[in-house]
């Protein structure tokens, strides 16, 4: 048996998913957190039951690659039961989607999550009216909460089992009805598995997809698509695709006015707190305070413990070759491995795992999304396109999942400028190198320098090719949720669902890597590398073994900077490294060629021409970023005290 999850982006969809299937998958409250679907098996009623969480999607039109997804599933997958989840508290625009799938003649369940959200705006909800004009089971949620979920699940279950498919509510616009009718007397028992009237809606809308395999079979049907179509624009002012959308939208709020009564809202803390958080003066040093607040803590806790950690580090692999008589080769070998984990716990975890556990605590109260929001009009001043905001907050916890983002945009040249931006926000990994090395020996000013360079490079970049390839700079409709207290629980699981990745994924490679550079230095071939990079390095005003980390940089970006310690040959950077070339190196890490894994996601969600243009940009950027902080930074030197 399957189950699907499926609902618009924010309703809880993720967050359901994770109550029954443990931390399988990435939630948020931006859209397009969601981009894959996510499967896992789980058990009800004492059966085990294939789940699937599908992408956050406003509709099936199949206008946004997310929306092709799941579209694209629900087409070619069995499913059993679909339960579709919509938010209580905006509850027209969920049940536009709802109506959409009572198309399809899948067995649904509707969830109506964050019912104390919806009570807290006053409104008040009669599920069971709802139940009978939809004909589908309509039960309450609040899955953040746990509430209602085995009642959901058990419910879905049942359905499922019985099998009975669900009826459309029929359109009251005749033109439309007759139109849906017409056409699906002509598709009857298709190959496609769909119901007819289901495929006549969906070839009639936007089914281009579709449509070459349905005129395969019947060669007749593509001239009485034109013709509906035609009927339709003629009857109903509209392209069949804003028709039909119109139709379900008049649909959905009949239903709610129906069903739903609004009583007086009540004025809470979050209504005041949005008052000063969204002021268009005083937000933006809020803003500026909490981001301040949380660097700062990041930086007290891994300096904290980086210190400490390197000097037990150095101090036994000084050790080791004493105790085992002598630097032989397989004792550097050694020697090298054990650098490789001491990156890894010393340098990397102690501002990682603050981080996430930081960015998922913020994420999940609810204040990540004002920010976006508060960017978002800043940015504009500064010609930064709009619908990149998502992209460019999701990056700071990784670019893979923000690049993955950009598919929610319809546009292609929307896509294209999101995921080079996204590519040049300063990720988790890139923030070790930013802790680790600058504010470490420099002090966290200089780091929260880099960032707010960074934004500014971002927002240059964007300007220009907004204006040059864009010509606009469309704004960003975001929904703002409210403000919610996490739990321990779901904030160290969102944090352990990256770190996972660094331990399994990335500190292979720092180990791997650290005993390469090991047998590198031994045959002299690092020497080769370096003499390769030496007209960058030049530039930069580097040492000539930088080249080496910045090669390993390309697999992981943590690798830089454990591979600069390894190549230097010193336990204390400050002793091979001026401060200006700190936050040269730090600068040019932070915007050159992004990770293998980044280029993966770029490569799939745009191509790999776009990508390897996207790679050539990242390394002009760097390299002008880079220069300029080293002229900034030698000519600042002496008030800066360097």
């Amino acid at each position: 048996m399957r189950l699907a999850l499926i609902g618009q982006p924010n309703a809880g969809k993720s967050t359901l998913f994770n109550q029954v299937a443990g931390y399988k998958a990435e939630t948020g409250n931006f859209p397009g957190t969601t981009v894959t679907y996510t499967e896992s098996t789980v058990r009800i009623l004492g059966e085990a039951v294939e789940l699937v969480d599908l992408p956050g999607t406003y509709s099936l039109s199949a206008a946004s690659m997310a929306e092709q997804e799941a579209i694209r599933y629900l087409a070619s997958h069995k499913v059993d039961a679909i339960i579709n989840l919509v938010d209580a508290s905006h509850l027209v625009q969920g049940l536009s989607l709802t109506l959409e799938l009572l198309e399809l003649g899948n067995p649904v369940v509707v969830g109506m999550n964050m019912m104390d959200e919806a009570a807290r705006l006053g409104f008040t909800i009669d599920g069971e009216l709802l139940q009978n004009l939809l004909g589908v089971p309509v039960l309450p949620l609040v899955a953040n909460r746990g509430q209602g979920i085995q009642r959901l699940f058990t419910k879905a279950f049942q359905v499922a089992q019985a099998g009975e498919d669900t009826s459309r509510i029929p359109y009251k616009n005749k033109v439309l009805e007759e139109a849906v009718q017409s056409l699906a007397g002509q598709l009857e028992n298709n190959s496609l598995g769909w119901a007819s009237e289901a495929l006549a809606i969906r070839l009639l809308e936007n089914g281009e997809s579709l449509f070459a395999d349905v005129e395969k079979e019947l060669p007749q049907v593509g001239a009485s698509i034109q013709e509906q179509k035609k009927v339709i624009v003629e009857g109903h002012g509209n392209d069949p695709e804003w028709a039909f959308a119109a139709e379900r939208h008049a649909q959905a709020q009949e239903l709610t006015s129906k069903t739903v009564i609004k009583g007086e809202e009540r004025v809470t803390w979050q209504t005041r707190l949005d008052d000063v958080l969204l002021h268009p003066f005083w937000g933006y040093l809020v803003m500026l305070g909490i981001l301040w607040l949380f660097f700062q803590g990041v930086y007290t806790v891994g300096s904290w413990l980086e210190g400490p950690l390197l000097t037990l580090f150095d101090s036994f692999s000084l050790q080791l070759p004493i105790l085992l008589g002598g630097e032989s080769f397989w004792t550097k070998i050694l020697v090298g491995g054990i650098q490789g984990i001491a990156g890894g716990v010393a340098i990397v975890l102690p501002y990682l795992i603050p981080f996430l556990l930081g960015m998922g605590f913020l994420e999940d109260v609810g204040y990540l999304p004002r920010l976006a929001f508060m960017t978002d009009a800043l940015m504009h001043r500064l010609g930064l396109h709009g619908k990149a905001i998502v992209p460019f907050i999701l990056g700071y916890g990784c670019n893979v999942p923000a690049v993955m983002s950009t598919r929610t945009l319809r546009d292609r040249q929307d896509r294209f400028l999101s995921a080079l931006l996204a590519t040049m926000v300063p990720c988790a990994a890139r923030l070790s190198i930013v802790f680790g090395l600058v504010a470490f020996y420099l002090g966290p000013v200089y780091a929260v320098a880099i960032y707010v360079l960074n934004i500014l490079v971002i927002a240059i970049v964007g300007r220009i090719l907004s204006m040059r390839v864009l010509k606009g700079s469309p704004g960003l409709i975001l929904e703002v949720p409210p403000y919610r207290l996490p739990t321990l629980k779901t904030v160290v699981q969102k944090a352990w669902f990256r770190i996972r990745e660094f331990v399994v994924e990335a500190w292979p490679l720092l180990i791997v890597g650290s005993v390469i550079l090991e047998i590198a230095n031994i045959l002299r071939l690092s020497k080769l590398v370096n003499i390769l990079f030496r007209p960058l390095t030049w530039a930069l005003g580097l040492p000539s073994p930088v080249g080496m980390p910045l090669v390993f940089g390309i697999l992981r970006k943590e690798l830089s900077l454990i591979m600069l310690r390894q190549a230097l040959d010193v336990t204390d950077f400050s002793a091979a490294l001026s401060p200006q070339q700190m936050l040269t190196f730090t600068v040019f890490v932070v915007f050159y060629v992004p990770c293998v894994a980044t280029l993966g996601a770029l490569r799939k969600e745009l191509g790999a021409r776009k990508m390897w243009i996207i790679t050539g940009l990242t390394v002009v950027i760097a390299l002008a970023a880079g220069l300029f902080t080293r002229l900034l930074a030698e000519a600042l030197s002496p008030v800066l005290g360097f």
